[in-house]
């Protein structure tokens, strides 16, 4: 993959931004029409109308609130799931200069830092603005990786914060989620809406089901592959700000099958981590890859080695 510089990708970011802004919401009120078209056989007249223009603001007014509450308190919510504390400067000198000393070199603001108690070898970023910035280490990638390597894995997860892809990536997570929570419910009220349901409830249910879980699938998918091509951006970003691809290419060697974190069980922050991927391979490893949030780790080793 060609290494389109950091203002590139920046910019590239904050399109994508955008277009996630517009696309997510778009496709939930594609979804609304769709979906009240089939329950009226597919005719368009006054009825259907007006049943779309009662039906979107509500629907919509729920999204933007749940969009707004996850938006305030995503860093509080991360640092609670992943267990992550503050790093104060004093617990960790060694830390606090590699990371201070690669925001002097790019000019940026120095992030927080945090530390997950865990002997697992991971590392994220996190962050909307440059007061919730943060980058948050396992205690076993510190005292595992030397300096170099250690250098390496903060750089990556510097140029998430650089690059913004931190931002990224959370909004479709909050969209992603809003579809996951509708797939669930509909599913659910499916199986114990119990027996004294209307038919045109349970035909309701099952359209609604449909439409969210096609939705859903689509979301995903594309947020799977925005993850992906992230994490070579940011193994390439590493290597131009530390001048060191061989470093980040020993730590992610050191890191495969030892990645897991027992904490966390939400599989979208284990998406946020520089790596999420299974050494296990199989038939269907092409159609996992689909819906694999990290590529290969022996891809991305590969990658760097050519850089």
């Amino acid at each position: 993959m060609a290494y389109v510089g950091i203002y590139g990708q920046i910019r590239r970011n904050n399109v994508k931004s955008i277009l996630l802004l517009i696309g997510f919401p778009s496709i939930i009120i594609a979804g609304v029409v769709i979906g009240i078209l089939i329950l009226n056989n597919g005719i368009w007249d006054e009825i259907t109308q007006n049943q779309i223009l009662q039906t979107l603001p509500v629907v919509l007014g729920a999204v933007a609130i749940w969009f707004l509450i996850a938006f305030l308190w995503h860093s509080k919510m991360i640092q609670y799931s992943t267990g992550a504390k503050p790093l104060e400067r004093t617990q960790n000198m060694r830390v606090y200069n590699l990371v201070e000393n690669l925001c002097i070199s790019q000019g940026v603001k120095m992030p927080q830092v945090f530390v997950i108690e865990s002997s697992a070898l991971n590392a994220y970023a996190s962050g909307l603005n440059e007061k919730t910035y943060a980058i948050t280490l396992t205690r076993g990638i510190i005292d595992t990786l030397d300096d170099a390597e250690l250098e390496g894995v903060i750089a990556h997860e510097l140029a998430h914060i650089m690059n913004r892809d931190v931002r990224l990536l959370i909004i479709s997570v909050i969209f992603v989620g809003i579809l996951s929570f509708v797939v669930q419910v509909a599913f659910r009220s499916m199986l114990y809406g119990g027996r004294g349901r209307k038919k045109v409830d349970g035909r309701v249910m099952i359209v609604v089901l449909a439409i969210s879980a096609i939705a859903y699938l689509v979301t995903i998918l594309f947020r799977f592959s925005l993850s992906r091509k992230r994490e070579f951006m940011a193994d390439a970003s590493a290597a131009e700000m530390t001048k060191r691809p061989d470093a980040l290419a020993s730590a992610l060697r050191k890191i495969s099958g030892n990645h897991e974190v027992d904490s966390v069980r939400s599989q979208d922050l284990k998406g946020m981590f520089i790596e999420n991927g299974s050494k296990k391979k199989s038939a269907m490893s092409g159609i996992r890859g689909l819906f694999a949030t990290h590529p290969p780790i022996d891809k991305r080793i590969e990658f760097l080695e050519k850089v």
